[in-house]
């Protein structure tokens, strides 16, 4: 079996956390700001980084650090993961869900525009499978009606839009660094922002102390370990290589697949295929058990729920693309480690699956 996703962790790694181990001094600590520096100066354009032990811990600190809570309305896709509307609900404000566009997945800006009320706060898009949000058009439709912007860049480590890292725009954004994300710590989060908001992020991940005892706010244990941070530290440095292979494995397919949609990329935008996700009109589910019984070829949907309908919020909407896309999508896999093999049988297995549903 192929396996949809593969995390990529050698000697290198493994010599980092022996080094950590081996000083004693495993809670957060020096490596975690090693960390946080270097990921600022490598993905976000030099933007101040702060190291959290998730990244929906990020994601919710984040949003308490700007200043959202009961009463407010933040706006998000419902065609994520469910962490994304999480979070806002755990501040006690009210997940507002919008509908996608159809071409790459992410927060259709009309739509936000439409769902804007006296109490939205801010609009969180999410820059789904690796491909960047228009954050263009949806920057200035929060410039207009005086909103904040809390980028989910869960998956989108290194990607860009009109040349400007995704993590640059909002008021913060988060990475995710769970292991099958395009570069791991083992599990982790970081979260990139400046000036007050960074503080509270610092605050909130340490229970809301800067000095030890005096907590300024009422906070959580949201930190890194050392151990973690040392595992990020070395894939840091191969994200670049690894994300030339993710384009490289996605242009391949590009060039071989047939009877399926395959993602396109905005002009503006730099994609790093976190996920490679084709639409497959009519039974996709099918489609999905004979790539992995038949052809070895292992794939996943996300998401099959959209958020507004799943059981913890329970929305009746009318979202007519993310629903579409909830039956259609397939992400197959694209992660570095493929070989030229791999790729090929994938290409074939894709290409077989689609003329026999023809």
């Amino acid at each position: 079996m192929i396996p949809a996703a593969r995390p990529i962790i050698g000697d290198e790694e493994r010599a980092a956390v022996d080094r950590v181990l081996a000083s004693g001094a495993l809670a957060q600590g020096t490596e975690v700001a090693a960390f946080e520096q270097e990921f600022g100066e490598q993905v976000v354009g030099g933007r101040h980084c702060v190291a959290v032990n998730s990244g929906t811990s990020g994601q919710h600190l984040g949003l308490l650090a700007a200043g959202v809570g009961p009463g407010d309305e933040v706006i998000v896709p419902s065609f994520t993961f469910a962490a994304t509307a999480n979070s806002v609900a755990l501040t006690g404000a009210t997940p507002v869900f919008a509908d996608i566009e159809p071409q790459h997945f992410c927060l259709d800006p009309a739509a936000v525009e439409a769902a804007v009320t006296p109490r939205t706060k801010g609009v969180m898009p999410v820059h789904l499978y690796g491909h960047p949000a228009d954050m263009t058009r949806l920057g200035a439709i929060a410039e207009q009606h005086g909103l904040q912007v809390y980028e989910d860049a869960a998956q989108a480590h290194a990607a860009a839009w009109d040349g400007a890292p995704v993590g640059s725009f909002g008021t913060f954004a988060m990475f995710s660094l769970y292991p099958t994300k395009n570069m791991t710590s083992g599990e982790g989060g970081m979260v990139s922002c400046e000036g007050d908001v960074e503080r509270r992020v610092r605050l909130l991940r340490n229970q809301g102390m800067d000095k030890q005892y005096e907590n300024e706010l009422v906070g959580l244990n949201n930190r890194m370990t050392n151990i973690h941070a040392a595992i990020g530290r070395v894939q840091l440095t191969k994200l670049a290589g690894w994300t030339a292979q993710r384009q490289a494995n996605a242009a391949f397919f590009d060039a071989h697949l047939e009877g399926v949609t395959t993602p396109p990329v905005a002009p503006q935008a730099t994609h790093v295929y976190h996920q490679y996700t084709i639409r497959v009109e009519g039974d996709r589910d099918r489609f999905a058990t004979a790539l992995r019984e038949e052809h070895g070829v292992g794939c996943g949907v996300y998401y099959p729920i959209p958020n507004h309908r799943l059981p913890s919020f329970a929305l009746d909407l009318d979202l007519p693309e993310t629903e579409r896309a909830a039956r259609e999508v397939l992400s197959i896999p694209v992660h570095p480690s493929l070989t030229q093999a791999d790729l090929e049988t994938i290409v074939t297995a894709v290409n077989a699956c689609a003329k026999a549903g023809a």
